[in-house]
């Protein structure tokens, strides 16, 4: 009899495979294999055992290397899939780089995609790099990254061939030059994103405190009906502005809605301050104004034939007009703002006998919050501006910054403080810092909503930040030397300067773009520079739970909300340099394009709700405005749409995804998910598919 090493073992699994043709077969698998397979030969199997045969194990590899190159050919055929698309829109010119409308300066876009690109390139031929070593052997996990333990691996007695020799080269320059540079950099980082942190979480208990004491303005003295009989009402003159500039899709709503204002008709005078440069919306505009002439309302139509400084000159033009100074406060509304008949009502009585104050601001609600995925994440950042910022610092602070829309200022706070100037994107922050800095109150009433649209496509919401981040950064360049020399205490220049400005509108855009868009890519190559994981994962998390507790029904948005913000950080970031250094982009404004969803429904709303109607005027013919919207949104549903395509974003896009696998060789396992969702995250965003496509 043979010696028992002489016979063929089985390590291998028992199954039965059961194919009909190479793409359809099953596999059952009988029995794991125990220790005992390793020990007896086949024919010395203890009683009860079973033979086992080698050739299954072999089928069995087989079968699932068959099925893992399918998996390979189904992700590569994905990936070419994406490529063409790609390159099927980038020919169709519908980028960014293309858009005439762009509200970036050409040279200063130019070098920040090169900038992004350059990196991009730099971390192909890294990971490649690093594959090479890894297969080579050069394994470096978390816990190897220690200086003696790199020179030890990089000492010439352990390179063997040319590539380690190259190798050991780039570790010691990550060593000595790089990673202790980016440490810094990455370590100033996180020390601004606790800084911000402890502010936001500060401004959330202040908003708890004011929530558990049921603190709120209150006014003086209540409204009294004058049509009652009563004399003694609080019924002031005020004026109503309503500026727009090629708001065709929303004029009606708005007009409707002041013409619709619970106010005396004596003490009520409606401006429509038209920069239409469309004859056509002109005509459109006037005719709609011409109409609530005749059905008895005091409002006029006012077109600038200068057009110059955007909303500001537009709103500065309104105020030199000789009647206003029969007027104590002025009400200003966007074109697609609808405030309730109320709205005066429980404003304006804040004003009685509180000489100090020289703005009301009411909180916006939002008739298409629920639209797209954009707009619901854009509810999530509104309400806690609303809920939180604006509340608590009217309450502590009596200072906010004016949201240029459903607020009534006192006019003489405005002339007194210099009144409405063109220098700036941001001219309602501008005039809230002048006013501050002359002495001037605020109150922020919480539970009066004005109700308005949210951009519904990424081009129009992509605009509207870059003006909103640009504007301050201008603003804050001219206006600090007028907080250093103003006589306002230390405490309130303190807060203008590095809480309001410096903290809130420059450190938050620029540590969200470079720690989780530049530093954190760049410590996959450089692993010897490290971001903690608290910092990665659970202080983003819990700072997207506090900005999204002022609105609960969002929090399935949660994840979505954190890696969008970071994903629009690419946009602030660049606005607020250009704001910074007065880059060209900064003084363009373009007018957020409005959708006039809430048109129709608005309406019906009028016609089933009969408006409050002043003494000697007729009900508007409702229907026919109706009829017109209807036509005009079926004549707009033809337009044809299109994405676009952002350079930089996709850029960014392939970065961090290039990051992500190659965390994967040093085993970071968080890293690795949030560099994963973070790039398929500004993949969607930079292919224009969130939100609605642009006409």
């Amino acid at each position: 009899m043979a010696p028992w090493w002489a016979k063929e073992t089985h390590r291998g699994t028992p199954v039965v495979v059961k194919m009909e043709n190479p793409n359809n077969w099953s596999m059952v698998e009988l029995e794991s294999p125990s220790d005992e397979d390793f020990i007896y030969p086949n024919d010395a199997v203890p009683k009860g055992g079973r033979n086992k045969n080698a050739k299954q194990l072999t089928w069995v590899i087989l079968l699932k290397a068959h099925k893992a190159a399918g998996c390979l050919t189904s992700i590569a055929a994905a990936f070419f899939s994406l490529a063409a698309i790609i390159r099927r829109r980038v020919a169709s010119g519908r980028t960014d780089s293309t858009d005439t409308l762009l509200t970036e300066n050409p040279t200063v876009k130019s070098r920040f995609y090169a900038f992004i690109k350059v990196f991009l390139w730099l971390s192909l031929i890294l990971l490649g790099f690093e594959i090479a070593a890894y297969f080579k052997g050069w394994h470096f996990g978390t816990p190897d990254v220690q200086m003696h333990y790199l020179y030890a691996l990089t000492s010439g007695f352990a390179v063997r061939d040319v590539f380690g020799l190259l190798y050991s080269k780039w570790v010691l320059i990550r060593v000595e030059y790089l990673a202790p540079p980016l440490q810094f950099l990455a370590n100033a980082c996180i020390l601004l994103f606790l800084i911000q942190s402890l502010d936001r979480l500060i401004l959330c208990l202040g908003c708890f405190w004011i929530k558990l004491r049921k603190i709120k303005p209150i006014a003086k003295q209540g409204i009294v009906d004058l049509e009652s009989g009563d004399g003694d009402g609080y019924f002031p003159m005020v004026l109503v502005q309503i500026p727009m500039c090629n708001e065709k899709e929303v004029y009606q709503q708005s007009i409707a809605a002041v013409c619709n204002l619970d106010w005396p008709k004596g003490r009520l005078l409606i401006q429509i301050l038209d920069d239409s440069d469309d004859p056509t919306t002109q005509f459109l505009i006037k005719e709609e104004v011409h109409k609530w002439q005749q059905n008895g309302a005091n409002i006029i139509y006012r077109h600038r034939v200068i057009r110059d400084g955007y909303k500001a000159g537009n709103l500065k033009s309104a105020m030199n007009c000789s009647y206003v100074k029969d007027y104590e406060f002025v009400a200003i509304f966007d074109a697609d703002f609808q405030p309730n008949p109320d709205f005066l009502k429980r404003t304006v009585p804040h004003f009685k006998d509180n000489e100090e104050l020289g703005l009301v601001q009411a909180r916006w609600s939002f008739v298409n919050k629920d639209e797209n995925l954009l707009t619901r994440l854009q509810l999530i950042n509104l309400a806690f501006h609303f809920e939180v910022e604006q509340q608590v610092n009217g309450i502590f602070l009596n200072f906010f910054g004016f949201n240029g829309t459903a607020g009534v200022w006192r006019i003489k706070a405005l002339e007194e403080s210099g009144g409405w100037m063109e220098r700036t994107t941001v001219e309602d922050m501008d005039i809230a810092v002048r006013a501050h800095l002359h002495g001037w109150k605020f109150i922020f009433l919480n539970d009066v909503e004005c109700q308005c649209e949210l951009p519904e496509s990424y081009e129009a919401y992509r605009k509207q930040q870059h003006r909103w981040h640009s504007g301050p950064m201008q603003l804050f360049r001219l206006c600090l030397p007028a907080i250093v020399r103003s006589k306002i205490s230390i405490w309130k220049k303190a807060n203008l300067i590095f809480l309001f400005f410096l903290l809130r509108k420059l450190i938050l855009p620029f540590y969200s773009f470079t720690l989780f868009c530049i530093i954190l890519p760049m410590t996959m190559f450089v692993p010897e520079a490290t971001l903690p994981s608290w910092v990665v994962c659970y202080i983003p998390a819990t700072m997207s739970f506090l900005n999204i507790l002022p609105a609960p029904k969002s929090f399935p948005f949660i994840v979505p909300y954190l890696l969008f913000e970071n994903t629009m950080s690419v946009t602030k970031f660049n606005a607020m340099i250009s704001g910074l250094f007065q880059l060209g982009s900064a003084y363009e404004w373009v007018v957020t394009k409005k959708s006039g969803r809430s048109s129709e429904g608005d309406l019906v709303s009028l016609v089933e709700k009969p408006p409050t109607h002043h003494r000697g005027s007729s009900e508007p013919n409702l229907e026919e405005m109706r009829e017109e919207i209807k036509q005009q949104t079926q004549k707009a549903s033809r337009k044809k749409k299109h994405n676009r395509i952002y350079t930089k974003e996709l850029t960014l896009a392939f970065l961090l995804l290039t990051a992500a696998a190659r965390s994967l060789l040093s085993a970071q396992g968080i890293h690795f998910y949030l560099l994963l969702f973070q790039g398929i995250s500004f993949l969607l965003v930079g292919m224009d598919l969130i939100g609605e496509q642009v006409e």
